[in-house]
């Protein structure tokens, strides 16, 4: 009797990581050792070319072209990509700019995963906040000025998003607002509307950490005005300012 041994492929794994902000030199250790093993790398738009330089040469690189209003791979056809790969058998590092979990539509991924039934890790990165935060000079939080911190986005499922105006509102708050370019007159209506002081400072930082960066300082009553001005991805910091030694140093410097 002729026995028929069947060999079943291995399945793969999935590491789902943060790229940074977009300096290579912000990537974490073990991001980069991921982007060494790969097999197939799916990246969204706004990693930078420098990280992308990075991967190994093993590596197929697969753009899911997510980018704020522009063209875009439906969420579900990314996931469905990412199990597909997976199931064939190969090990994938799903790239996303930032942190993975900081408005990037984590959650789905993993539902996706879980239903599955594959082995994935999570690996969390520096957010534009953070980098853009350090470009002023300033710190998220400070003991006296604020005792929260909110990473708000402009627009939601819905369109423009709400917040809890109030709060933002208050002297002394501190917000980074994400993909809100598009949404800063609506963010200083809905602020000037519960108190704010047209005269509470802000920045727009487009490119955060990149070679590109720009520092636009503003305030709530020029807020729409500056805002666009940048063309690139920006992040939006409500109740912070360039320190100005810090701003000086960095001018000294070029």
């Amino acid at each position: 009797m002729e026995r028929i041994m069947v060999e079943q492929k291995k399945q793969g794994e999935v590491i789902l990581a943060g790229a940074g902000p977009g300096d290579p030199d912000l990537l974490t250790v073990a991001a980069l050792r991921e982007m060494a093993r790969a097999d197939v790398i799916l990246h969204d738009t706004l990693v930078s070319s420098e990280v992308l330089a990075l991967a190994g040469p093993q590596a197929r690189l697969i753009e899911t072209g997510k980018t704020g209003f522009g063209p875009a791979m439906k969420q579900d056809d990314i996931s469905q990509m990412i199990v597909s790969f997976a199931q064939s058998g190969h090990r994938v590092l799903r790239l996303k700019s930032g942190d993975p979990g900081v408005f990037g539509r984590l959650g789905e991924e993993l539902d996706a995963l879980d239903a599955a039934g594959i082995a994935y890790r999570v690996l969390p990165g520096i957010t534009a906040a953070s980098a853009a935060a350090a470009s002023l000079g300033q710190s998220l939080t400070e003991r006296g000025r604020n005792r929260e911190l909110r990473l708000i986005t402009g627009h939601d499922a819905e369109g423009l998003a709400e917040q809890d105006w109030a709060a933002l509102a208050r002297p002394g708050a501190v917000a980074a607002i994400y993909m809100g370019k598009r949404a800063a007159r609506f963010v200083q209506s809905r602020l000037l509307m519960h108190g704010a002081s047209p005269a509470t400072p802000a920045c727009v930082v487009e490119n955060a950490s990149r070679t590109g960066q720009v520092i636009r300082a503003a305030t709530l009553a020029t807020l729409p005005t500056v805002t666009a001005e940048a063309k690139g991805p920006a992040v939006i910091l409500l109740g912070l300012a360039p320190r100005d030694a810090h701003t000086a140093l960095k001018e000294a410097a070029l």
